[in-house]
Parts: C-alpha cells; sequence; structure tokens
C-alpha cells in the first residue's frame, strides 16, 4: 500500500472506514473525482483545522495561527474495495501529500 503503517490481512468484504485529509485546494478535484468512482456509493466532507509540530509544511501564516485548514473525507465501503481506491488515489493524486486513516467498522446502518 505504499508510505504509512503496513496494512492488516482483512476479509476483503469487511466494512472499512476511509478517512482521508487533504488541503482546501485539493477538495473540488477529489470530490470530482470521488463521484466518479461507480464502486462507492458516496462519502462526507468537513472542514476541519490541523495542528503539527512539522512546521516546515506551515505557510508562514499558518505557523502564526498556530493551525492548517484542510478537508477531511469519510468514506464506507468493503475493505478490498477501499484498498483498491487507495491504489487508485495513488496514482491519480501522487505526490499530493494525502494522510489517511483506514479503520474496521464495527457497525453501520441508517435508523429509521
Amino acid at each position: 500500500m505504499g508510505e504509512g503503517r503496513p496494512m492488516v490481512a482483512m476479509d476483503p468484504g469487511q466494512e472499512v472506514l476511509l478517512v482521508l485529509i487533504a488541503t482546501p485546494g485539493m477538495e473540488d478535484a477529489l470530490v470530482d473525482w470521488l463521484l466518479g468512482r461507480d464502486e462507492i456509493s458516496g462519502f462526507t466532507t468537513q472542514r476541519l483545522e490541523g495542528h503539527s509540530a512539522a512546521h516546515q509544511h506551515l505557510s508562514i501564516a499558518e505557523q502564526v495561527a498556530g493551525r492548517k485548514r484542510q478537508v477531511m473525507f469519510h468514506l464506507h465501503a468493503p475493505y478490498g474495495v477501499m484498498t483498491a481506491l487507495l491504489e487508485a488515489l495513488r496514482a491519480e493524486f501522487a505526490g499530493a501529500g494525502l494522510h489517511y486513516w483506514l479503520m474496521p467498522v464495527l457497525g453501520a446502518g441508517t435508523l429509521r
């Protein structure tokens, strides 16, 4: 899976949550790209502020403010779908500095 922690062996059908962190400048491109993917049914986005001790990645204004504006994407699908999606993201957005988490989902559904 490339950089990051090694992936654990999981059942390809196990539901997982993929969290992506991107810069606001990448939001529209990622939204368009994700909307064009047939293997996912939807996703959510959230604007947030990131905090880091790695100041070399912050602009002067961000260093003064002590935070960096970012966008978080949440996607839910089977593990096999998400690992393939991560590989496609890695190819399409190489060098973009996207950060991600991939976590098992213990339960999901719609309350009616």
